[in-house]
């Protein structure tokens, strides 16, 4: 395997989760050149290929959050320039970035993920979508679950108790994206479990101090929420959470590391939610936590995430 000496970090961006790729960052560039890298940290923007040549790196660390950064944008555009980069590939990207695509291929490889319906903003203004809601509340039952399709870190998710506060609920997720998921509420445990390297790291469960739910400020504002790792969850739950994430961090193509994250109802199956393929890395993400609980420390597990970049095949454009 190629040895990596100069390493350019992708930080930043202009997606709505810039503050907390920023963060994220600054902390992997840290680890990074306490373990002797050179590191040249770049905030993308248009100037983004120009300072890769500049750079001359031996590989990317992609920490990226987002659109732009998770959707499979950069890496194409690092397939294009020929550089290795950390994390998944090209397809995984923009099949774990889409929660409407993700969970049609959960539901046909037969992985328990929440009943769903998903709406793109023109079926609601010119085919009369709207006139469908109350079939689906039929179905589902309140409260449900209105979220952008394709957007991270709980960003314009509603939970919608009913009828009167379904409008809303959708208003808020097409601020973020053009399609909408509308999913069955599960009321339970909300737990995350990490993959690295085809893995799974032990399960985190995420305890929101002031809200019902683990939402933004939840997940970046120290003090928010108590963390429990592992969590206390019986032993044949954590092995099916484990079996689960790697299941379908296989399914969506995943490389080298993600984050699965999961609802676990009370006496029954746990449900996947949605997969992270480039968690956050910043002082309350889970991932670090889970590679603390097995004696990983930050600048290993950073040295780890990186050599990914030397593991996964180029994807060949036809």
């Amino acid at each position: 395997m190629a040895e990596i000496s100069r390493v350019a970090l992708l930080k930043g961006g202009s997606s709505l989760e810039r503050q907390v790729s920023l963060r994220s960052g600054a902390r992997i560039a840290d680890a990074l050149r306490a373990r002797g890298y050179e590191v040249t940290e770049i905030d993308v923007d248009q100037k983004l290929v120009q300072r890769l040549e500049e750079a001359a790196p031996d590989a990317v660390f992609v920490a990226l959050h987002g659109r732009g950064g998770e959707d499979g944008t950069i890496q194409e555009l690092l397939e294009i320039v020929g550089l290795p980069y950390t994390g998944c590939g090209v397809l995984a990207s923009i099949q774990c970035m889409d929660k409407a695509l993700s969970k049609l291929l959960m539901q046909g490889a037969g992985i328990p993920t929440p009943r769903f319906v998903t709406f793109n903003d023109t079926a609601f203004r010119n085919l009369g979508a709207a006139d469908a809601l109350g079939s689906i509340e039929a179905r589902f039952g309140f409260p449900i679950v209105v979220k952008p399709a394709r957007q991270g870190s709980a960003l314009g998710i509603k939970f919608a108790a009913s009828d009167a506060e379904v409008p809303a609920a959708l208003i808020s997720a097409f601020s973020y994206d053009d399609r909408v998921l509308i999913e069955q509420f599960i009321k339970g445990r909300e737990i995350a479990v990490s993959v690295l390297d085809g893995e799974a790291l032990p399960a985190v469960e995420a305890l929101p101090n002031e809200q019902d739910y683990y939402d933004f400020e939840s997940r970046y504002e120290i003090g928010k929420t108590d963390f429990v790792c592992p969590a206390d969850v019986p032993e044949a739950t954590a092995a099916r959470l484990a079996e689960l994430a790697v299941e379908t961090y296989e399914l969506l193509g995943c490389h080298g590391f993600a984050r699965v994250d999961f609802m676990v109802p009370e006496d029954d199956e746990p449900q996947v939610l949605e997969v992270n393929s480039i968690p956050g890395l910043t002082e309350t993400s889970l991932m670090p936590m889970a590679a603390e609980a097995v004696g990983i420390s930050f600048e290993d597990l950073a040295e780890r995430l990186l050599k990914t970049a030397l593991t996964r095949k180029a994807y060949v454009a036809g």
